[in-house]
């Protein structure tokens, strides 16, 4: 009689446990559907400033167009306010660069774009970028291709960036602290570099991390003066070639620890 009794209490026990489990498991799924919902609310927001950005910053302006679609589509759905700092956010879709502290910047929209679309880049191609910063252009390359490595030399920007990148569920991206002169040789080779800071020259550490074919993007010039932006690419027998793009004023690149 006392087995049967212990028994009938070891099942009640069980099916108490499962119960339970059960609702744990439901209140778990409405959570993450509740979050998925705010998520797309935070992503979508401001929908119609990044529609406008691109319409009449990306095209025109005596600028050399912005015509790849992938990048368009990037710039249309990458949400750039959530980037900025906040009392820097009614300017987020402005065309200019804006500060994030540190000395550093978020690039203009049209800048941010043209140094993708000169990579070409393609989904499942692996990307580096130089200076994480914000790490919004880290998002735009993400949203490409789901090979997207990024490294920053100073720390609070890197956890910053880290905190929104993974807020954002782009967990695909790999973002690194670190001398960004090295580049992160443990992932390379890369098809495609941009170097988001102004370096005196072209770091050999990257050229080297570049595969046959690859191509950089990198501001070239000193810190205090207007800098050439250059499309730099390597051939099939690891020689280099060069072409400006454009004039631009970018912050310079950083180095040592931070």
């Amino acid at each position: 009689m006392i087995h049967v009794v212990a028994i009938r209490r070891f099942l009640i026990l069980g099916a108490v446990c499962v119960l339970a489990v059960t609702a744990l498991l439901i209140i778990a799924a409405r959570f993450e559907q509740a979050c998925a919902l705010g998520l797309a609310d935070r992503i979508s927001e401001r929908q119609k400033e990044r529609n406008r950005m691109v319409e009449t910053q990306l095209h025109g302006l005596g600028r050399t167009a912005i015509t790849d679609e992938r990048v368009l589509k990037a710039m249309r759905e990458v949400p750039r306010h959530l980037f900025v700092p906040e009392r820097m956010q009614k300017h987020a879709y402005d065309d200019t660069p804006l500060p994030i502290g540190y000395g550093q910047t978020i690039s203009q929209p049209y800048i941010v774009a043209l140094m993708t679309q000169a990579l070409e880049l393609k989904p499942g191609m692996k990307v580096l970028e130089i200076g994480t910063g914000s790490g919004y252009q880290a998002a735009i390359l993400g949203y490409i291709t789901r090979n997207t490595y990024s490294i920053e030399i100073i720390d609070p920007l890197y956890k910053k960036a880290k905190a929104v990148v993974g807020g954002l569920q782009y967990n695909w991206i790999t973002l690194r602290r670190g001398d960004g002169y090295y580049g992160i040789k443990e992932f390379a080779p890369f098809d495609g570099i941009i170097v988001a800071c102004a370096a005196q020259h072209i770091p050999p550490p990257l050229f080297d991390q570049l595969k046959p074919g690859g191509k950089m993007v990198i501001p070239v010039g000193g810190a205090f003066e207007v800098q050439r932006l250059l499309l730099v690419t390597k051939d099939d027998k690891g020689r280099r070639s060069s072409k400006n793009l454009s004039l631009v004023r970018f912050v310079p690149l950083v180095r040592g620890k931070r």
